[in-house]
């Protein structure tokens, strides 16, 4: 530990912070990497501690970037900086990898892939460590571009098993949240003493020190920069912050004109390159020699191989104090000097910068700037370039058109209030036809993200009215999806339907369900099943519908055809959103298959590919995982995680939760609870819910001795299963019966049924209740059969609570159950059990490092722990372990045959 003398000023009181990041540092060094993001106002001391970690980290490669006030619009610009050094190693990477990289530089043409990039990044961070440890710096990362701070953020998370540190430096505001999931050192103000000490060298009145001591509030940089006004003892300003920027104001004001302006010229051009600072000082006229050596005497910023202010509040405070003459002038320069064919989009940016009015020249030009923009996937900056192109536009119908696409740009770049907010100012009575179905489409889609009154779909109809043929009918299927989502019981699905059945029958999907929300399950699912059949894929376009669609016809190979749709669309196409549908349905298929293990393998890599996005899993297939499972904790624990989660989503959020809540009260035997909540799940009727939802109802009102409320259940359940025709409906439909009827033909027709299809679960659970039945009825014999085969699936299967029910019940006709050994593969974590079966077929660490966004150190790290978990020793001996699973298929194709 530094004694106080050892200690340089920039770091007093800071020993803390020093040891924190020079564990990151040594860790590093022998192969266990990671990120921490420094964070606190400015001027507490990030940048110092961010100095400190350089020296630090000798041997180390280092990386450096930084965020820039005036580049948070331009993709990829930061994580730019900070590859740059390692460029000449693209021809090192896979192709894929490579070809990734060069679209968000701007190399190569092309829509950029996050994950992609993410990946290639990594790999090129991993290949460059290779040779020497490497630090990656990022600082002002609060000023990030959205996109180069998604793909830090991915890094960040990716490190554990490579020689690389990285260390970010934040405020709390901007883009900074996006790196909000990694480990965080809170910077705060300084102790009393050593901010006392800090403060000893200046000479300051002793009424003017305690006041600054007392309002500094330890900021060092207050400390430091304040007294520099001649004793300049701190009005009463809203912030620290705010006191320091004026501090550099008064600064940057006693400098001569052609010093100041330079200076300026600096703050307003964010590449740092000092070719175009000089170059655009020419263009001035200033005495580039001694504005030069003066701005640099003010110790405000350094002119070297890079332009850098001495503290990012001293960059805006230089903007800020200029006139808007003089910014005006400054941008009109840093365009002229800026290549139009290298860099087009930096140079109509200060074009429009210098601007005093309207000008459609420049409109038109930023224009094409954003449409630049958004083929590289910079959506944000696509909005920002339409913003000011309409802000520029003469012509009263371009600057209402430019507005609708920048409200547009803003909703697909997530900035819902400035969509709604940019789409407020519409002259809608310019608009064309086309035009104003775009802005009632807008419209309805930011009332279904910000309203509580689901209103969106009702603007959404208003889109297809004004619409015709396919695309007025795709707009009507959208509302209808919305509907779905928010529950049936909101009542906007009746509006729906009626706008639906207003229009031409045709037979799509759109059709189908307008027959069965109006005719019911005998007279649609042929339509349903027409949808499905064939090469036209109707469904396509409405994947999330097309799930609950399956399940609605109680059909594991309709579900399967889907779920592999998405699967391999989501892998060719490298589309996250349909590739995570396709893992969460692969989850959900298998639970219904009681195949535990590919649930949770599918589960971990659809988690794996949210961590990498920076979102939440998705919470539905965790809730039939644990419902099933039978742990209250879990299921718990899950439902408070997914409603955190989800709260968008909240009708189909809460629906599921209902029936998984039914479902683990049904197994603990908790039947009031149980019964209460198949109703919650059944009342709303939503797709799929609803459905498989009855089963539970009618065993709960059962066993309450509500036989009038599972008689009407059993009902609504035999007319969709029946017209269904699948064995599983068929199956689940008898099981129920027999409850009612207590009719012994009806418990064997649900064996029959059930055990020749893929669903595990209820085949155990028709065994269950046909024991449970038999024991009753006195029959203790056929009932240990029956018991018996009931509790060895549910065990095996991993269904604790309905396994335990299966044992008591048994204890009850005099035998004692055989209680599951534990083995290996229940220490293993989620991450670890779906590493081990991508290897256990031969996949190599590489190849599993590409299917789970991690890097094949990470993938070896985890390989290490399994070995050691599981007493092996090789990848030959996991080989030869039995792995239920063959990766990249759904559970199945099941078997699912209709009568």
């Amino acid at each position: 530990m530094r004694t106080p003398k050892e200690t340089p000023s920039r770091l007093l009181g800071r020993d803390d912070e020093v040891r924190c990041l020079d564990g990151v540092i040594s860790a590093a060094r022998e192969g266990r990497g990671g990120a921490v993001v420094l964070r606190g106002e400015a001027g507490i001391g990030k940048s110092a501690l961010l100095d400190h970690v350089r020296e630090a980290a000798s041997g180390f490669g280092v990386l450096d970037a930084s965020g820039s006030e005036f580049e948070t619009e331009l993709p990829f610009a930061a994580l730019h900086q900070l590859c740059v050094p390692l460029l000449d190693r693209l021809p090192e990477l896979a192709p894929g990898r490579r070809a990734a990289l060069e679209v968000a530089f701007g190399l190569a043409g092309g829509t950029p892939d996050v994950l992609q990039i993410g990946l290639a990044t990594l790999d090129l961070l991993a290949a460059a460590a290779t040779e020497k440890p490497l630090l990656c710096l990022v600082d002002d990362a609060h000023w990030l571009d959205e996109a180069s701070a998604k793909v830090i953020a991915f890094l960040g998370r990716r490190l554990a098993a490579d020689p690389i540190a990285m260390v970010c430096a934040a405020r709390e505001p901007g883009a900074g949240r996006v790196l909000n999931e990694l480990p965080a050192l809170v910077i705060g103000g300084l102790p009393d003493a050593e901010a006392r000490a800090l403060l000893a060298a200046e000479s300051v009145d002793d009424k003017v020190r305690e006041r600054l001591l007392a309002e500094a509030c330890g900021n060092p940089l207050a400390l430091l920069e304040l007294p520099k006004a001649g004793g300049f003892a701190l009005p009463e300003v809203a912030s620290v912050p705010s006191a320091i920027e004026a501090s550099f104001g008064r600064r940057v004001a006693g400098l001569p004109p052609d010093a100041r302006l330079l200076l300026v010229v600096a703050s307003a051009d964010p590449t740092g390159e000092p070719r175009l600072m000089w170059a655009a000082a020419r263009q001035l006229a200033l005495d580039v020699t001694t504005a030069g050596a003066a701005a640099e005497a003010s110790g405000l910023v350094s002119l070297s191989t890079r332009v850098r202010f001495c503290h990012p509040l001293a960059r805006s405070a230089v903007y800020l104090t200029a006139d808007a003459a003089e910014r005006q002038a400054v941008h009109l320069a840093l365009a002229a000097v800026t290549d139009a064919q290298a860099d087009p989009d930096r140079r109509v940016w200060h074009l429009a910068q210098a601007g005093t009015g309207p000008d459609d020249e420049v409109a038109a030009e930023l224009e094409r700037s954003a449409s630049r923009a958004r083929s590289r996937g910079g959506v944000a900056a696509a909005a920002a370039f339409l913003e000011r192109a309409a802000a520029l536009s003469l012509d009263p119908k371009l600057r209402a058109q430019r507005s609708l696409a920048a409200g547009q740009a803003k909703f697909d770049a997530g900035a819902v209030d400035a969509a709604a907010e940019l789409l407020s100012t519409v002259e809608t009575e310019l608009l064309d036809s086309s035009e104003l179905a775009r802005a009632d489409l807008l419209r309805g889609r930011l009332a279904f993200v910000r309203n509580a009154e689901n209103d969106g779909p009702e603007f959404v109809l208003s889109a297809a009215r004004r619409m015709s043929g396919a695309a007025a009918r795709e707009c009507v299927l959208d509302a209808f999806e919305m509907g779905l989502t928010v529950g049936r019981a909101s009542g906007v699905l009746d509006v729906v339907v009626r706008e639906a059945r207003s229009m031409p029958a045709e037979p799509d999907v759109l059709n189908a369900l307008v027959v069965l929300s109006t005719e019911g399950h005998r007279a649609a699912v042929p339509l349903l099943r027409r949808a499905f059949t064939g090469d036209s894929l109707r469904w396509t376009g409405h994947p999330a519908l097309a799930t609950m669609l399956a399940g609605e016809l109680w059909d594991p190979e309709v579900h399967h055809a889907v779920t592999a749709w998405l699967m391999k669309t989501g892998r060719e196409a490298g589309s996250p959103f349909v590739l995570r549908l396709g893992l969460a349905q692969t989850a959900i298929m298998a639970v219904h298959a009681g195949d535990f293990g590919v649930a949770s393998s599918a589960i971990a890599e659809e988690e794996a590919v949210a961590d990498a996005l920076g979102v939440a899993p998705l919470p539905y297939p965790r809730l039939h995982l644990a419902a099933m499972r039978g742990s209250r904790e879990e299921l718990l624990e899950q439902t408070e995680h997914a409603t955190r989660a989800a709260a968008r989503v909240a009708g189909l959020l809460v629906a599921n939760a209902h029936w998984a809540s039914a479902v683990l009260h049904n197994a603990l035997g908790d039947y009031p609870a149980a019964l209460t909540a198949a109703r919650q799940a059944v009342e709303p009727g939503d797709l799929y819910l609803a459905g498989i939802s009855l089963p539970e109802l009618v065993e709960a009102a059962m066993r309450c001795g509500e036989e009038k409320s599972a008689l009407t259940a059993l009902e609504d359940l035999t007319e969709r299963t029946s017209a269904a025709g699948t064995e599983w409906g068929l199956g689940v439909t008898a099981s129920a019966r027999a409850l009612v009827s207590g009719d012994e033909e009806d418990y064997r027709a649900a064996v029959s049924h059930l055990e020749v299809t893929t669903a595990k679960p209820y085949l155990a659970r028709a065994h269950l209740l046909y024991g449970e039945w038999l024991r009753r009825a006195g029959r203790r014999v056929d009932a240990r059969e029956q018991l018996r085969t009931a509790h060895d699936l549910l065990s095996g299967m991993g269904m604790r609570a309905f396994a335990a029910r299966a044992a008591q019940e048994l204890r009850a006709t005099g035998e004692v159950a055989r209680s599951r050994s534990a083995e290996a593969a229940d220490e293993l974590t989620v991450q670890e059990r779906h590493i081990a079966r991508l290897v256990a077929t031969g996949a190599t660490s590489k190849e599993v490092a590409a299917r789970l966004f991690l890097s094949p150190r990470t993938v070896d790290a985890h390989l290490r722990n399994v070995f050691r978990k599981m007493g092996i020793n090789s990848r030959r001996q996991l080989k030869e372990l039995s792995w239920s699973w063959e990766p990249g298929r759904a559970a199945g194709p099941p078997r699912a045959r209709r009568r």
